[in-house]
Order: C-alpha cells, then structure tokens, then sequence
C-alpha cells in the first residue's frame, strides 16, 4: 500500500510539472507596456525571467529595472526575499530569480526610464 502511494504521489507531481506552463503578465503602467515573461515554468531553485518594456509600440532599451519577489511570514516560516537588477539582453531585461520554496511569491517590480520616473509594479507567481 505504500509503494502505491509513492508511486501516486510522484505521478501526480510529475504530471503538474509537466503541465505547468511558463509565465506572461502584461501590464500598461503610465503609457509604457511592461511584459513579464518565463521560457519555461518556474521552479524551486534558479529560473530566467525577461522584462519587456515598450512604449508606443517601440521597445525601450535605455531603462533600468528591478525585481523583488518575497513570500510574507507565516506560521512557522520566516519572511522570504529576493532581489535581482536586471541585465539588457537585445531588447529585453533579464533577471535571475531563484526561489527558495514552492508557492505564492508576491513580487513588486521597478522600471525606471530615461525621463527619471519609476513605475511600480506588482503581482504574484505561484510555483
């Protein structure tokens, strides 16, 4: 019975992982369209995640960004947090991000365009 068990559970694990799908959440903040992007689903440990940041139609390449993606404390669980400056690469913004545990990650991220203004934004990505 336990073998069985075993064996379910890890068709069931597998079975979500192969069906996870990567992420994509678009967001219009102050005229610039901000695209968050995965090329494979998330995981526990490191994943690549891309910022696209357009305006008008154009891809605005001259911007800085970050990310900060933390899981508030809970029961039996500190706060957790990480923080990523992202690179550009042709013209999207790369990040780094590694998830120390499955769940709901909440995640404020910073653009901040050539005119000086920052643009907040915030979501969530569930693992």
């Amino acid at each position: 019975m336990k073998s069985f068990f075993k064996l379910f559970s890890i068709l069931i694990l597998a079975f979500g992982i192969a069906n996870a799908d990567p992420i994509s959440q678009s967001v219009n903040k102050n005229g610039y369209d901000v695209n968050l992007t995965s090329e494979k689903s998330l995981v526990m440990g490191s994943n690549v995640l891309y910022v696209k940041v357009t305006k008008d139609n154009k891809s605005v390449t001259d911007a800085k960004a970050k990310i900060k993606f933390f899981m508030p404390k809970m029961p039996g669980m500190p706060y957790m947090e990480f923080e990523d400056k992202a690179k550009l690469v042709g013209d999207k913004y790369k990040l780094d991000v590694n998830f120390s545990m499955g769940g709901t990650w909440q995640y404020q991220l910073k653009v901040k365009t050539s005119d000086g203004k920052i643009h907040k934004i915030r979501g969530s990505v569930n693992l």
